[in-house]
């Protein structure tokens, strides 16, 4: 699914009237009417106050095509204007007079003492401000949204919360109104995936209107938001005359004295998710935990306590490095000679991306499109410190271009960043918030790349598993009880989906 910029989505509204032969009208009334639907679907016939804030601009006009739907449905409401200007748009005129030949008279709120009560069991529809906006409300609009924010009531916001920006960082959150849940037209908005964002954002989902699809992927948008339809395409299905060699070989490095569990986690989940073989290379105090925990890895060991040689001799198709690895010095010059050395695709994760951060200079010797699986901090090691979310993103977009490097931040929505593409992510809770977590998303995407998946699209698939597992798990798990280890009980599961040999 797509991400589209205010301006992107605005000549896709143009393209599509002119396209199907209809008016702005007639799309906003689309629109609407799919807004009401979800409500009174939600709602089927309730008695309670429902109070409409409609802006003078077009998220003011879905606001009173809602209201007269609501109002033919018998439904007790309120619809307010929120006078923040004198210029009202041609929809927004049209149907401000449908509500008036229907009797029901819109409120004008010109100031403070207009404000409205409104009681704790009652609805708020946010309908002020839309898609694109691109300055503070200020007067009484501002203290219109505080006012509303101190109630405790459910806010159904239309588009975008009001006073949220669609594609810039926020810069007085106390003109921001606070959605408990967000009705978005056709595509998501960045803004719903950063964290700076979430005091703003609860729950969401996209409302297709029906804009022109062939359009939109003429734009040939560079933001993303992967969905189990855009994963379905990437996963590769096996023939029944296929053998282990097709499946690649991964070669796991990682681990020291007390942090064994990182490398183990890592070599269990490229093998988990179907990489033909996998080795381990790791200090020789971890032989017998890997071979015990995981029988069907093979493991060649360095020096006993910490690795300092990284002279395997595997011949492998992809290496995962980093898990546990620790940054002793001779750890570190052992890293560099590898890196010098190397040709093979690498997957870089947790110490690897640190030594990496105190010697730059690697990364002019990285093979094109290694992938690299940072946390925030190890992150801003990496590519420095950010402002804003935004800016973490263009610095992100920055690096991968300079290096050539796929970058794949973890989060909520975790990204994964190529060129100048972002591809967020659906999938995924904070149950993956443990230990070890890491860990596995590097042996995933390592194993993927070993069975032939270009490195980006083995990002992106590992990345929605990985979270997918979570989502799985959370009825039977909760958040607390979910650890690194549980992702295996329900890898299988989450493949299965994606395959399609399970209802999803």
């Amino acid at each position: 699914m797509y991400i589209l910029s205010p301006q992107q989505t605005a000549n896709a509204d143009k393209v599509t009237i002119k396209n199907k032969g209809i008016t702005s009208v007639d799309l906003m009334e689309t629109a609407a009417i799919s807004c009401f639907q979800w409500l009174h679907n939600k709602l089927q016939g309730e008695n309670r106050n429902i109070h409409i804030f409609c802006g003078i601009g077009n998220n003011g006009g879905d606001g009173l095509v809602i209201a007269r739907h609501l109002h033919k449905h018998n439904y007790h409401i309120n619809c307010y204007i929120v006078n923040f200007s004198d210029k009202r748009t041609e929809e927004f005129v049209f149907n401000y007079n449908r509500l008036i030949e229907i009797g029901l008279n819109p409120i004008e709120l010109n100031n403070e003492n207009d404000f409205p009560v409104i009681e704790a069991n009652e609805l708020v529809v946010d309908a002020i401000f839309g898609n694109g906006l691109t300055r503070n409300p200020e007067g009484f609009t501002k203290k219109l949204i505080q006012y509303l924010n101190k109630k405790k009531v459910f806010v159904l916001t239309i588009d975008i919360p009001s006073g949220l920006f669609t594609d810039r960082t926020v810069t007085d959150p106390s003109t921001v109104l606070k959605s408990s849940h967000i009705l978005t037209f056709q595509t998501p908005k960045m803004a719903f995936l950063l964290p700076e964002n979430k005091d703003f954002i609860n729950t969401w989902e996209v409302i297709d209107i029906g804009l022109d699809q062939n359009y939109i992927e003429s734009l040939k948008p560079k933001n993303h938001y992967t969905t189990l339809n855009d994963i379905i395409p990437i996963y590769k299905t096996r023939n029944k005359y296929d053998h282990k060699g097709i499946y690649g070989h991964s070669l796991m490095i990682g681990g020291s004295y007390g942090k064994m569990g990182a490398i183990t986690l890592a070599s269990k989940a490229a093998l988990k998710i179907g990489s033909g073989l996998v080795s381990a290379y790791i200090p020789k105090c971890g032989y017998a935990i890997l071979q015990v925990s995981v029988p069907e890895v093979m493991v060649e060991v360095d020096i006993d306590d910490e690795l300092t040689y990284f002279n395997f001799k595997t011949n492998p198709t992809v290496i995962g490095i980093g898990p546990g690895m620790g940054t002793a010095e001779k750890t570190a010059q052992g890293f560099e000679n590898f890196i010098k050395e190397n040709k093979l695709p690498l997957v870089i994760d947790a110490d690897g991306i640190n030594l990496l951060s105190k010697n730059q200079i690697l990364l002019n010797y990285l093979p094109k499109n290694t992938v690299l699986t940072p946390h925030p901090k190890e992150l801003e090691r990496l590519i420095g410190a950010w402002k804003n979310d935004y800016e973490k993103l263009e610095k992100v977009l920055d690096f991968s271009k300079k290096h050539d490097v796929i970058l794949v931040i973890k989060g909520a929505y975790t990204v994964v960043v190529k060129d100048d593409e972002r591809y967020f992510n659906s999938t995924g809770n904070p149950a993956l918030a443990t230990g070890g977590s890491g860990d596995v998303l590097t042996g995933l995407i390592t194993g993927l790349i070993a069975q032939g998946y270009e490195p980006v699209n083995a990002a992106i698939l590992g990345v929605y598993l990985h979270g997918k597992t979570a989502d799985i798990a959370l009825p039977v798990t909760g958040y607390e009880t979910f650890t690194a280890t549980t992702i295996f009980d329900y890898l299988a599961t989450a493949i299965l989906e994606v395959s399609g040999k399970k209802e999803a």
